[in-house]
């Protein structure tokens, strides 16, 4: 219980005092582009927890929970079968590496021309430019798995479907979940974007609403609901990537403690 309290008053200590300094210089600067923290969250509480929670946060946290799902299914699928089939990945490999050095602010006009100003043109955005993290984490996870297990499910006679989840994507999880997070990280980066190009609707296009018509105290407290939202969400993931991997960090634990 010690050892967690340290750790907690560690990672806390330096927040705390961002957050008190704030507090202290905002309240005394009287500027017009720097509102007092007490004012940001006075209006974070009113805009974030009430007016705009159903009309905004709910919308952007749908369009991203969408775009990543499809984006995470999508890249373990084909990073799979293209690390799996030679052939396939000669063919594959070159076409994914360029389009992922396409910026995803470049496809936004691209997609409102397809797709519209809707939900949909968001969700398709979000899942293109997070799945070849995944993708690519995938492959190369499954590609540097041990020669050996091919052999052991030879000797063995396990059945395709056994050996993909049992053997390869358990030898994989660590890539494919460091990839996972990537693609959580773009595409919430994605989602904020889209929001302030093409939309009427979401946390982003709210923020940039409020930076064009200098509602300087909205603004800020967009900007601090997108802090909060990202770093929970990297929480959430940390957490659930901790329960998936408690093997293999058990195994690295017992490794370094030697």
């Amino acid at each position: 219980m010690n050892r967690r309290i340290r750790s907690l008053a560690t990672e806390l200590w330096l927040p705390v005092l961002v957050v008190v300094l704030w507090w202290w210089a905002s309240a005394r600067a009287d500027l017009v582009f720097y509102p007092p923290l007490s004012d940001i969250l006075q209006r974070f509480q009113e805009m974030w927890l009430f007016d705009r929670f159903l009309s905004d946060v709910v919308p952007s946290l749908r369009n991203l929970a969408v775009g990543y799902v499809v984006s995470a299914l999508a890249g373990v699928g084909l990073g799979v079968i293209v690390a799996r089939l030679r052939l396939v990945r000669a063919a594959i490999e070159p076409i994914v590496h360029f389009l992922r050095s396409i910026p995803p602010v470049a496809l936004v006009p691209l997609a409102i021309l397809v797709l519209g100003f809707g939900p949909e043109m968001k969700m398709t955005i979000i899942a293109f430019s997070a799945v070849f993290a995944t993708l690519i984490a995938t492959l190369d996870g499954v590609r540097a798995a041990d020669p050996l297990l091919d052999e052991v499910t030879q000797v063995y006679r396990i059945s395709g479907r056994d050996k993909l989840f049992r053997v390869i994507l358990p030898a994989a999880a660590p890539q494919i979940l460091s990839g996972l997070q990537v693609s959580l990280q773009i595409a919430f980066v994605v989602m904020i974007t889209s929001e302030m190009l093409a939309s009427t609707e979401g946390i982003g296009y709210m923020t940039i609403l409020a930076q064009q018509t200098f509602a300087i105290t909205d603004m800020w407290s967009g900007m601090l609901l997108l802090g909060v939202l990202g770093y929970l969400l990297n929480l959430l993931f940390t957490v659930a990537e901790r329960r998936v991997l408690h093997w293999h960090i058990g195994m690295r634990t017992q490794a370094t403690s030697r």
